[in-house]
C-alpha cells in the first residue's frame, strides 16, 4: 500500500477497525447487539413519543444514523440514537410553532434533525469544536437535572389520561389543578405498576442467589423494559384493556423509511436556527462526554472535532430518513461497553435489527399501551435528577453554585431553552465578575526557602522598603483598575517603600487597557521615588512587552526570578523583618 494510501485512509475512523476485524469480535459485537436491542426498541418508540411525535420515528431514529456513526465516529463504543433530553429539546422547538404529531410538525422535525446535522459538522470541518466549552458543565448538569424532571413529570399525562401541560413548572401545576379530577385511574394504577416492575425486577434479577444459581442474567436484566412491553401487550389482549380505557400505540407503519429532503423556506429555517444550534450543543457536549468516559475506559483514541463531524452526518441522515436529532445515549453506551463490544460494529448489528423490526414485526407494538412508553421514560430518567450535585457545587464553588441554580429555574419556570440561554449567560457574567476581582496578595519569603507565599496565610520574612505582589489572574481591561486600587491601597501604609516588584508568575497575558495601567503606575511610583520591578515574566508576555514603551521608561528592573529580585533589592538594605 503507498504512502498517499494509507495518509487517506487514516482520515477514515472505520478503516481503523476493519483492518484487523475477526470472527471473535464479530460474535462480541453480536452479542452487544442483542443485549442494546432490548432496550433501544421500547427506549427508540417512548423518545419518540416524548419529541411528539408517531413511535415509529423512534425506530427510524436508530437506523441511518448509527450506521452512518459507525463508519465515521472515533468512538468503538459509543450508541447514537433517540435520547430523552434531546427529544425533550425538539418538543420544546417545534410544539410552539405546530401541533404535535401533523405532517407539518413532523417535517419540521426532521429538518430540524438536518440543521442539527449541518450545523455539527460545519463545526467539526472547521475545528470549531471548542466553541462548545461555552457551555460549564455545571450548566450543563443543571440543565440535565431540570429537564430530566420536566420530561418525568410531562409522562404523568399518559399515567392519568388527562392533557397535562408541563412546558414548565407553573403551567404543569395549573393543569393539574384543572383536570386531576378527570384523572383515569385505571392508567394509573397500570403505570405504577410499570414502574415497580421496571425498578424491581431488574434489581431481583441482580441478587446473588439467582446469579449464581442460573448463570448469567445480564440480558434477563437490560431486556425487563423488552419484558415489560411483550407482557404488557400480552395483558391488553388477554383481558381486553383497551375497552377499560387503556389507550395503546395503534397502527404502526411498517418498512423502511422513504428517504427525502424534508420541506423548507428560508423562513422556517430561521425560525428553528436558534432552537437548532442549541440542541446541536448540547447534543455534542453530552454525546463527547460519554464517549470521553468509554475511551478513558478502553484507553482508546477519540478526535472532539471528528466526533462532530460524525455526530453532524449523522444527524443528516436522520434529517433525511424521516427521523429526528439524535446523539449519544449514556444509558445505551453503557450497556455496549458492559456487553463486551469490541467496535462498532455492534451498532452497525444494532441498527439492522431495527430493520427487521421496521419490516416484520411493527404490526405487534399496535397494542402496546402508551402508559407503558410513558413508565420506561421516567424510570431510565429520573436516575438523572440529583440535587445533591447543587449542593456539593455551591459548598465548592459559589459562582458555579449560582449558574446552577440559575439555570435549574430558567429550565422548570421558562422552558428549556430559554433556561439554557440563562444559564450561559449568567456564566460569562459570573466569569467576569471573577476576573474583575482576581485574587492579589502581598508575599513574603518563606524562611530558608527561596520561595514565596501569602503573608496572611503563612509565617514569612518581608523587608519594609520592598513591597512584594503577586495577581493571580491575567491581566485585562476587566481588572486593570482593581489591581491599582490594590496597590495604592498598600503602597499608603508602607511609609519607608523604596521598591514595588509584582510578580507574574500567574499572569499568561496583559491586554492594552493594562499596559497602559502599569505605564500610568510606572509613571506616578516614580514622582514618589519608588521604582517598580517585575519577576517571573513570561515568554510569551515579555515578547509583548518588548514592543511597548513600558520596558523603556520602567524605573526598575526585570527579574527571572522573585527571589533574585529580593536578593538584589535587599542586599543593601537591612534584614528582613518576621
Amino acid at each position: 500500500m503507498s504512502d498517499f494510501k494509507r495518509r487517506v485512509l487514516n482520515f477514515i475512523p472505520a478503516w481503523q477497525w476493519l483492518q484487523d476485524y475477526s470472527a471473535g469480535k464479530l460474535k462480541s459485537d453480536l452479542l452487544a447487539a442483542l443485549i442494546v436491542i432490548a432496550m433501544l426498541v421500547p427506549q427508540g418508540m417512548a423518545y419518540a413519543m416524548l419529541a411528539g411525535l408517531p413511535p415509529i420515528m423512534g425506530l427510524y431514529a436508530s437506523m441511518l444514523p448509527m450506521i452512518i456513526y459507525a463508519f465515521t465516529g472515533s468512538s468503538y463504543t459509543l450508541s447514537i440514537g433517540p435520547v430523552a433530553i434531546i427529544s425533550m429539546m425538539t418538543f420544546a422547538t417545534l410544539n410552539p410553532l405546530f401541533e404535535a404529531g401533523s405532517p407539518v410538525y413532523i417535517e419540521a422535525a426532521m429538518l430540524l434533525a438536518l440543521m442539527v446535522g449541518v450545523i455539527s459538522l460545519l463545526l467539526g470541518i472547521f475545528r470549531f469544536g471548542f466553541l462548545i466549552q461555552l457551555i460549564s458543565h455545571p450548566v450543563i448538569k443543571s440543565f440535565i437535572i431540570a429537564s430530566a424532571l420536566l420530561i418525568a413529570l410531562g409522562q404523568l399525562k399518559f399515567l392519568v389520561d388527562v392533557p397535562l401541560n408541563a412546558n414548565n413548572l407553573p403551567q404543569f401545576i395549573q393543569s393539574l389543578w384543572e383536570y386531576i379530577s378527570f384523572s383515569h385511574w385505571t392508567s394509573l394504577a397500570f403505570g405504577i405498576l410499570s414502574i415497580l416492575f421496571l425498578i424491581y425486577i431488574p434489581k431481583l434479577l441482580a441478587k446473588p442467589a439467582l446469579s449464581s444459581r442460573f448463570g448469567s442474567v445480564t440480558f434477563l436484566i437490560k431486556a425487563v423494559p423488552l419484558l415489560l412491553v411483550i407482557l404488557s401487550i400480552a395483558l391488553v389482549l388477554v383481558f381486553d384493556l383497551k375497552a377499560a380505557g387503556i389507550k395503546t400505540v395503534g397502527e404502526i407503519p411498517s418498512g423502511f423509511p422513504a428517504l427525502h429532503i424534508p420541506f423548507w423556506t428560508w423562513d422556517l429555517v430561521m425560525t428553528l436556527l436558534p432552537g437548532a444550534t442549541l440542541i446541536a450543543m448540547v447534543s455534542f457536549v453530552e454525546s463527547l462526554s460519554i464517549a470521553q468516559a468509554t475511551a478513558l475506559q478502553q484507553r482508546s483514541n477519540l478526535n472532539s472535532n471528528q466526533e462532530l463531524i460524525a455526530l453532524g452526518l449523522a444527524n443528516i441522515s436522520a434529517g433525511i430518513s424521516s427521523a429526528f436529532p439524535v446523539t449519544g445515549s449514556l444509558s445505551r453506551t453503557v450497556v455496549n461497553a458492559d456487553a463486551g463490544a469490541k467496535s462498532p460494529m455492534a451498532g452497525v448489528l444494532s441498527s439492522i435489527f431495527i430493520i427487521v423490526v421496521t419490516l416484520y414485526f411493527t404490526g405487534f407494538f399496535r397494542d402496546l399501551p402508551l402508559v407503558i412508553l410513558a413508565a420506561t421514560i421516567i424510570v431510565s430518567i429520573w436516575k438523572l435528577v440529583d440535587f445533591k450535585a447543587f449542593f456539593d457545587t455551591w459548598r465548592y464553588s459559589k459562582a458555579d453554585g449560582i449558574a446552577m441554580w440559575v439555570t435549574f429555574f430558567g429550565v422548570v419556570c421558562i422552558d428549556i431553552s430559554t433556561g439554557l440561554m440563562i444559564g450561559m449567560i449568567s456564566t460569562f457574567i459570573l466569569m467576569l465578575w471573577r476576573i474583575s476581582r482576581p485574587h492579589m496578595a502581598v508575599i513574603g519569603l518563606v524562611e530558608g526557602t527561596q520561595h514565596f507565599r501569602n503573608i496572611q496565610r503563612h509565617h514569612v520574612e518581608t523587608s519594609p522598603e520592598v513591597l512584594s505582589l503577586r495577581i493571580d489572574e491575567n491581566l485585562t481591561f476587566l481588572n486593570a483598575n482593581s489591581l491599582k486600587g490594590f496597590l495604592i491601597t498598600q503602597i499608603s501604609q508602607q511609609s519607608e517603600l523604596k521598591n514595588v516588584v509584582i510578580n507574574c508568575s500567574s499572569v499568561s497575558s496583559i491586554d492594552f487597557s493594562a499596559l497602559e495601567m502599569l505605564e500610568d503606575i510606572n509613571a506616578e511610583l516614580s514622582k514618589l521615588n519608588i521604582r517598580l520591578h517585575f519577576s517571573e515574566i513570561k515568554g510569551p508576555v515579555m515578547d509583548k512587552l518588548k514592543s511597548s514603551s513600558l520596558l523603556t521608561h520602567l524605573s526598575g528592573n526585570i527579574y527571572l526570578t522573585h527571589y533574585q529580585a529580593i536578593q538584589d533589592l535587599t542586599s543593601n538594605s537591612a534584614e528582613y523583618h518576621i
